[in-house]
């Protein structure tokens, strides 16, 4: 990303909302936003470290609650929420470093959910493993804030291998979806 470039669009940007980018409270905003974007749309050039692996086997990892915050990519308005990733790995675990990593990767680009939470469950399939289950919930303020104005939240699934039979997600989906609960 070109920040010098960006930091003249957001100047222009300002004058044509019809406000004074030398004033006072807008002084250092491009420079500021210049600097947001480098950061929120980083994952542009990161690496999951989805190589990051050990050998160990189980029969299911469960990661929940991974918080992300992403931009629509209609609107360039936030979306935010939580991701579960579960996987059955193939006589290796990853990092779980590893699984945050991967969803800030996609996150951190201009995006939709969908796409995003596809995107998660194909590179954690790519790597060998049995079977990957993604859910995805999130709360978007191109709906809350402009259009509609309405407070639903969406979720959106991607199953991949064995989680691809519902039967053989059910007891997974009740661990994620209840925060109390574990394997036991």
């Amino acid at each position: 990303m070109n920040k010098e470039r960006v930091r003249k669009l957001v100047r222009e940007l300002i004058i044509e909302l019809g406000e004074d980018p030398t004033r006072e409270g807008l002084r250092g905003t491009p420079e500021r936003i210049a600097d947001m974007y480098e950061e929120i749309f980083s994952g542009y050039d990161s690496d999951s470290e989805l190589s990051v692996q050990f050998s160990e086997d189980s029969d299911a990892v469960v990661v929940k609650d991974i918080k992300f915050y992403s931009m629509c990519e209609h609107h360039m308005l936030p979306f935010f929420g939580k991701i579960s990733i579960a996987y059955l790995p193939n006589g290796r675990v990853f990092g779980v470093s590893k699984l945050v990593r991967l969803v800030e990767k996609y996150a951190k680009r201009l995006q939709i959910q969908e796409r995003m939470t596809k995107d998660i469950a194909d590179e954690l399939y790519a790597q060998g493993v049995k079977g990957v289950m993604v859910l995805s919930d999130a709360e978007h303020f191109c709906m809350k804030m402009r259009g509609v104005k309405n407070d639903a939240t969406m979720t959106s699934a991607a199953y991949r291998g064995y989680y691809e039979r519902k039967e053989n997600r059910e007891d997974v989906v009740a661990i994620i979806r209840n925060s109390k609960s574990s394997l036991l």
